[in-house]
């Protein structure tokens, strides 16, 4: 068996059903002769996101994979990378090499080199016969340990190489672990003596499918939730005691709560200090628990670290609390009614946005009618980078797990396409949705034909406003000569170019009608595109 065919082969072993790729890296051919299903893309970046979506929506249990070329496919693939990385996605990235020879010279560019700090694992094919333990290293990587990016470049001379006659790969395990026990009966009696405790939830939870054990902690002892963006549909967001998401934009409650607590505890989070969440106030009593000890005291200082899987961590906790003192989680009784007074008092203030009927159409009434009208149950959503993901993280009420796919640490514009393409390939049964502005489509929007041609049938929420809005107050521009933030397109008429659904939409009074319109068509196994010609709304709900 060669070298290319022995991957093929340790993917197909692995579950892997679907090969993201740009041409040319010969593992193409090699996969679909196996019947892994090859989704070629336009640009590198969005096979990476696809396969993003595809690892995170199977909770890393079927990992998506991307292949490109040697070279200028490596370079332009980094930045996907990057993003997986710094969301913390597992994902098998297969970039060809140049050959051995000159791997390590000037201009070649080499992907192991230039890939380790934004991969979790980076390694080289050096010879055949080495085939069998890189790929036995690299799938316990992606599904063990805290998830990322792992690389195998493979050089164009090795691929033809041989491996052992008597390999057979078998399957990567997954090892868990749970915090020592001494730890978790500190955090559970700082919890139940805590009076105003609140939960911080974040994508921990979606790995290790932790969401019945995250709700019997706030249930069983009153304790408000929120999440981050990346966590956001871990705890169902109608439910009495959910806060909303908290991020760069979020709700009221959100900050109120934090601000007022003594005592936060972070699930399957990494307490990570960036711009787009939501940052913990100082002076509070911190438990911190994470899947990775690198995560602790870093960025926020914690009286309590607990080290292991989500799952087994609130499990532990649960069982812990179960011979507590629970009067303080009594005396918080009336909770959810105090939470749902905020809620109400901050909506009111922001109706006159998410029900205005004038034209240019807000942004913010858009999502309103959107979430009103969509099965939550049935849904895959993501954002993109700028007004879009500060319009619809405060405002979209996820209900059901992995329905919401957050980012926001590196922010690249034109992210959430691939993410909703990877989605709709691991749901096919659900309504997959982006919503992103035409600053957005700018760098990925070629790909709407990737979505025509390879029938995946997503719904495409375009708010067009021919201008980098968020742009606005940061640079403005002091004369009339130099418009440099505002941008053109007709961006439903290059859907209908590419085969697509296409509607522009100007009148409020049709939001729905439209919504309705977009939708019927991802049913009829269309991929749609509705863009909304909206006002440059920058105003965003951070209080």
């Amino acid at each position: 068996m060669k070298v290319v065919d022995a991957i093929a082969h340790a993917m197909k072993e692995e579950g892997i059903d679907v090969l993201f790729a740009y041409p040319v890296n010969p593992l193409i051919e090699s996969a679909a002769k196996l019947d892994i299903r090859t989704i070629i893309v336009r640009q590198e970046r969005i096979g990476l996101h696809m396969a993003d979506a595809y690892s995170r929506l199977s909770s890393g249990e079927k990992i998506g994979v991307f292949c490109m070329q040697h070279g200028p496919g490596a370079e332009n693939a980094f930045g996907g990378v990057a993003q997986a990385y710094s969301e913390s996605v597992p994902i098998l990235v297969v970039p060809a090499g140049y050959p051995r020879r000159v791997a390590n010279y000037f201009p070649n560019f080499n992907s192991t080199l230039n890939m380790q700090h934004i991969t979790k694992w980076a390694e080289p094919v050096t010879m055949g016969k080495a085939v069998p333990e890189i790929m036995r290293r690299a799938f316990f990587q992606l599904r063990n340990g805290r998830p990322g990016p792992v690389m195998i470049e493979v050089p164009l001379d090795v691929m033809g190489e041989d491996v052992p006659d008597d390999w057979v790969h078998v399957p990567a395990f997954k090892a868990k672990s749970a915090p020592d026990p001494s730890d978790v009966k500190k955090a559970a009696a700082l919890l139940a003596g805590a009076d105003r405790p609140v939960i911080y939830a974040g994508q921990g939870i979606h790995y290790a499918k932790a969401w019945e054990e995250l709700k019997e902690l706030a249930e069983q002892w009153n304790i408000p939730v929120t999440t981050s963006i990346e966590g956001k549909s871990a705890f169902p967001e109608n439910h009495p005691l959910s806060l909303g998401s908290g991020g760069r934009a979020n709700s009221r409650p959100v900050k109120r709560y934090l601000e007022e607590s003594d005592l936060i505890l972070g699930l399957g989070v990494s307490f990570a200090l960036t711009a787009f969440g939501v940052p913990m106030p100082p002076g509070k009593k911190i438990i911190h628990a994470t899947l990775d000890p690198m995560d602790l005291n870093k960025d926020v200082p914690a009286d309590i670290g607990l080290i292991g899987d989500a799952k087994l961590t609130l499990t532990a906790l649960n069982s812990e609390l179960s011979n507590a003192d629970n009067s303080k989680a009594a005396a918080r009784t009336d909770e959810p009614e105090k939470i749902n007074q905020l809620k109400e008092e901050w909506m009111q203030e922001w109706l006159p946005k998410l029900t205005n009927n004038e034209a240019p159409i807000n942004p913010y009434r858009v999502v309103a009618e959107l979430n009103r009208l969509v099965d939550k149950e049935k849904v895959v959503i993501t954002h993109d980078a700028g007004s879009p993901r500060d319009q619809i993280t405060p405002f979209w009420e996820s209900t059901t797990p992995l329905s919401y796919i957050g980012w926001g640490k590196t922010t690249q514009l034109g992210y959430g396409l691939g993410l909703a393409m990877g989605a709709k390939l691991a749901e096919p049964e659900k309504l997959c949705i982006n919503v992103w502005g035409d600053a957005a489509i700018g760098f990925t929007g070629m790909d709407f034909e990737t979505a025509v041609r390879e029938n995946i049938p997503i719904l495409s929420i375009l708010f067009n406003n021919f201008s980098m809005a968020i742009e606005l107050p940061i640079m403005p521009v002091s004369t009339e000569k130099y418009r440099s933030t505002d941008i053109s397109g007709n961006y439903a008429d290059m859907a209908k170019a590419f085969g697509g659904y296409g509607e522009r939409v100007t009148d409020p009074n049709e939001i729905v009608a439209a919504l309705e319109r977009g939708i019927k068509a991802t049913e009829n196994g269309q991929a749609a595109l509705l863009e909304f010609i909206t006002d440059q709304e920058i105003t965003i709900s951070n209080e």
